[in-house]
């Protein structure tokens, strides 16, 4: 194991139960990512927001809900806001509204390119 992988390992020890499962969807969020991918522009899925939704759980949703954007286009976004989330204490409420903004925003753009 190299460095990184053990300081990871270690960070990961000092976490509660729910911050670990929180880092390991986070984790599997990131390496979910296409790398080289020319998003073919479809209409999103309706995919309903439930009533109570973790922001680990609505950024599962909204990758679903656009199967088209590239992750690594949204991660630093996404990302700032799960920290935001998790290390400032802001409401999940406000955080998945601005995840799906940034969602929708991203959405139009592709769109307007590929019409452009």
């Amino acid at each position: 194991m190299n460095s990184r992988e053990n300081k990871l390992l270690n960070l990961f020890r000092r976490l509660g139960r729910g911050e670990q499962a929180s880092l390991l969807d986070f984790a599997e969020f990131l390496s979910a990512r296409s790398v080289d991918h020319t998003p073919t522009v479809t209409e999103p899925r309706d995919i309903p927001r439930p009533e109570k939704e973790t922001v680990v759980s609505a950024m599962k949703r909204l990758t679903k809900t656009y199967p088209m954007l590239e992750t690594k286009d949204l991660f630093t976004q996404a990302s700032s806001l799960m920290t935001q989330h998790v290390m400032r204490g802001r409401e999940a409420t406000e955080i998945i509204d601005e995840l799906e903004q940034i969602f929708h925003d991203h959405y139009q753009k592709i769109r307007n390119d590929n019409t452009n």
